[in-house]
């Protein structure tokens, strides 16, 4: 009788189990893209939402995705092709621009025209892109110096544009009406410690700066990092853009924290913010919002709910990875929008269209660093577990040439093709300990090669395992398990990047068949 009472109930349970699962899966699931899409800035036109974000050292840069449900993104255009051109932004002479480029942007929306302003250090300057067609339009940009950290602009409705930047002590400027440039003597100090309301005295002072005008006030959103603490929401609030504002802490849970509001057209409110995840690098959050007593009321008893009332996200990340067969129709873009180059490419040196159904990458220079290496071709990693793969025809290599697949950051790991002394190889390097070793190395005795990579960012695992096969079937591992590890100095999550570099003399060139992205691993 207690084995069959034990059977009823365990059986009543799983139909619970069941029937609420499936109930949750109707409705979207923090975080909302788990991929690095950091510094979101999100604006509401009708029905429909967009949302820029930061690429910082890939190019096209500035991406805008465009969304009906705030869950379901795609990428629908960049604010630029390149930032500019000098040695940093073009890996010559040792030089680079890993984790700087641009920076948290902000996008608005002003009588029929999109804006979308950032800044780079790279560059020293601060700039403004505009378009009345966000998603086929051409953009114009604008840019002065110098450049204004974490700012973000808001058009007055009196006509006024304005700024306000900085970390810890914010400042506000006013912008001349044609955008060229700052107006002479108006700059002011807004917040003398915009990160007092967490009463700490140390750690990273209140930046990020979003700025937000609610039936007449003004909210400034900021995020501030408190010594010993966690990433920390505070919201400042005046009747005036220019002060006196008074602030609060309106989130502390689990880090989630920087971005800013945004309003649904039935009425409620969320606000975006990000959270630092590891490996596969800042990941967006949407968090409830309700308003009392005039401020914005963040969380569920103060925490970010991992369900959400908005509908369930359809697939793998629709719109912002995708795989791709390299086949191009005549009026077809070269490259969809889901690639983007590590820095400035050289587009003389690759080919979508040479030979059909491959991407050709040709060896321009000598690199004997591959982070310093031309035209790798990258997409964002995915979590919670993602696999890369690819095919590559060697058949062109010249001596020295190494061509492949990466898993890009500092600490990267490679699997690929080596040609050196006349004989090739597949080779599995990884620079866990900062500096590039060769774990293993075999034979290659045909000209293709079918490589992949597999990430696990599960928990904050955080590993991933490199694969060769000789046929597209059989896969055998190779190498060592790589421990990836976000580090500052690249500031961005983990990529999947196609290469192919010269060591000895270049003229050379290797063709890849396809890119594979999948939302699974077979080791678990």
């Amino acid at each position: 009788m207690k084995e069959i009472k034990f059977s009823i109930f365990g059986m009543l349970f799983a139909v619970f189990f069941s029937c609420t699962a499936t109930a949750q899966q109707k409705n979207a699931i923090n975080p909302i893209i788990h991929a690095d899409v950091p510094d979101a800035s999100i604006i509401r036109v009708g029905d429909t939402y967009y949302m820029s974000s930061t690429t910082m050292h890939m190019n096209p840069g500035v991406p805008i995705m465009k969304s009906k449900d705030l869950t379901n993104w795609e990428l629908v255009s960049y604010a630029y092709d390149t930032l500019g051109s000098n040695e940093a932004l073009n890996l010559e002479n040792g030089k680079n621009a890993y984790g700087r480029g641009t920076w948290a942007s902000c996008l608005r929306y002003v009588d029929g025209t999109y804006y979308v302003s950032t800044f780079s250090s790279t560059t020293g300057k601060t700039y403004i892109f505009s378009t009345t067609d966000i998603e086929d339009g051409a953009w114009e940009e604008k840019s002065f110096s110098p450049s204004y950290h974490d700012h973000t602009i808001f058009f007055d409705e009196d006509g006024k544009i304005y700024m306000i930047w900085g970390a810890g002590k914010l400042r506000l400027i006013e912008l001349k009406e044609d955008l060229t440039g700052v107006k002479e003597e108006t700059e002011q100090v807004l917040i003398e410690n915009a990160g007092k309301p967490t009463g700490a005295t140390r750690g990273l002072p209140a930046e990020g700066s979003q700025i937000f005008k609610v039936n007449g006030k003004y909210y400034l959103f900021n995020i501030n990092w408190p010594a010993g603490g966690m990433r920390t929401v505070i919201v400042h609030r005046a009747d005036k853009i220019t002060g006196p504002y008074e602030g609060k802490v309106v989130l502390q849970d689990r880090g989630i924290a920087q971005g800013g509001l945004i309003d649904t057209p039935d009425g409620p409110w969320f606000a975006y913010l990000f959270r630092d995840y590891g490996s596969v690098g800042r990941i967006p959050y949407l968090v409830p919002v309700t308003w009392e007593d005039g401020w914005p009321v963040l969380g569920i008893d103060g925490k970010v709910p991992d369900i959400l009332d908005l509908p369930l996200s359809k697939g793998l990340v629709p719109g912002v990875v995708a795989s791709d067969d390299f086949k191009r129709k005549k009026k077809d873009p070269d490259l969809p929008l889901v690639w983007q180059w590590n820095h400035n490419p050289d587009n003389s040196l690759w080919s979508v269209r040479e030979r059909k159904g491959y991407l050709r990458l040709k060896t321009g220079r000598v690199d004997n660093d591959i982070l310093q290496a031309r035209n790798m071709l990258t997409q964002r990693t995915i979590g919670p577990e993602c696999t890369g793969s690819t095919s590559i025809d060697v058949s062109n290599m010249k001596e020295g040439d190494f061509a492949g697949l990466i898993l890009l950051q500092k600490k990267y790991g490679i699997v690929g093709v080596k040609f050196e002394n006349g004989v090739k190889r597949i080779v599995m390097i990884s620079a866990q300990n900062d500096t590039p070793e060769e774990i293993e190395s075999l034979p290659l005795g045909q000209e293709t090669i079918f490589v992949k990579a597999e990430c696990d960012f599960n928990n904050r695992k955080d590993v991933a395992d490199f694969f060769y096969s000789l046929d597209g079937q059989k896969w055998t591992k190779i190498g060592s398990q790589l421990k990836m590890a976000y580090t500052l100095p690249h500031f961005m999550g983990y990529r999947f990047g196609l290469f192919n570099s010269a060591t000895q003399t270049a003229g050379g060139y290797a063709d890849f068949d396809f890119f594979q992205i999948d939302k699974e691993i077979s080791e678990k």
